[in-house]
């Protein structure tokens, strides 16, 4: 039997008074009460151990009342059973199948601009190093690529020194993880799509910029919120729905929840290195679905001896 034929059947023993409100009400208290006997039984289970001998019966029974209220609403919701299943696996697919796959990742990395020229495309491996500058009153980093200095001196904007001046490690995690990222696209130079006018517009341009910059701010105030992430494995799911919302007119939309997921991950790995050292050298690899973090004892170009990374395990 498949669900929307268990659907319609269940419906035929639908004995719910048809007053107004009660036909949803009943079902909606019902789904409660059923979750409540559940965990009576599993409460019974827990004290009398291999005496409950019809815990699986009684189990059995309560899943197979609260299907048939899920199918009831399901019903009056206008709703096919089979096409809430299916959704749901799809959910949980894009969700989580990274986890579960693991030597999936990085198999089928997702470029945006493979049909592009290759001074248009963001680099498929390339290093940058952060530089912490100190003072008594200030601390600020500057990135390179190169040797050259890339973008301007970024501060913790905030009362709180609290490592924000680390932020664009997320651009470039959005980058390795996901094969896109506008702002990484304006770090590198050359990168913008300038030979779509529209794809320049709309992918590369400030409103794309502007939201992937917010995502970022979003990520960051979450993970203060989670000990920045440290020993975290999952993300709240509305979070990533929240990101999702923002990108869906984008072409990262094509990047599950499950994306996101791992890229936030990753970037805070790394932002914790940096806040933790004060800087270092971040490797990409757009091929391998990557960024990490490697120490420094001297960065390549000149800067203070007092700014020179000391050698020490980040493992």
């Amino acid at each position: 039997m498949n669900l929307d034929d268990y659907q319609e059947k269940a419906m035929k023993t639908d004995q719910i008074p048809v007053v107004e409100g009660m036909d949803l009400l009943v079902p909606l208290l019902g789904l409660a009460g059923e979750a409540g006997s559940l965990l009576t039984e599993y409460k019974k289970l827990l004290r009398d151990g291999e005496a409950h001998k019809l815990f699986k019966e009684v189990i059995s029974e309560e899943l197979g009342d609260l299907l048939w209220y899920v199918a009831n609403l399901a019903t009056k919701f206008d709703l096919s059973l089979e096409a809430v299943a299916e959704q749901n696996l799809l959910k949980c697919q894009e969700r989580w199948s990274w986890k579960q796959l693991p030597e999936n990742r990085g198999s089928s990395p997702l470029f945006f601009d493979n049909d592009f020229p290759d001074s248009e495309r963001i680099p498929r491996k390339f290093e940058v190093e952060f530089v912490e500058e100190a003072d008594e009153s200030l601390a600020r980093i500057q990135a390179f690529i190169q040797g050259e200095k890339v973008g301007d001196y970024l501060t913790d904007n905030s009362y709180v020194a609290d490592g924000y001046r680390f932020h664009d490690v997320f651009h470039l995690a959005f980058a390795a993880v996901l094969g896109w990222s506008p702002v990484t696209r304006q770090l590198l130079g050359g990168c913008k799509r300038k030979s779509d006018v529209k794809v320049d517009e709309v992918e590369d341009g400030g409103r794309a910029k502007a939201i992937e910059e917010g995502i970022s701010a979003l990520i960051f105030s979450y993970g203060k919120d989670h000990s920045f992430l440290e020993g975290v494995h999952t993300i709240d799911y509305e979070l990533l729905r929240t990101i999702k919302s923002m990108t869906c007119h984008l072409e990262v939309s094509r990047c599950s929840a499950g994306d996101w997921e791992e890229a936030i991950l990753a970037g805070f790995h790394v932002w914790r290195k940096l806040q933790e050292y004060g800087g270092g050298k971040i490797e990409i690899d757009l091929e391998k679905r990557s960024i990490s973090y490697q120490e420094l004892i001297k960065s390549s170009f000149e800067i203070p001896v007092d700014n020179l990374y000391a050698n020490r395990s980040c493992d």
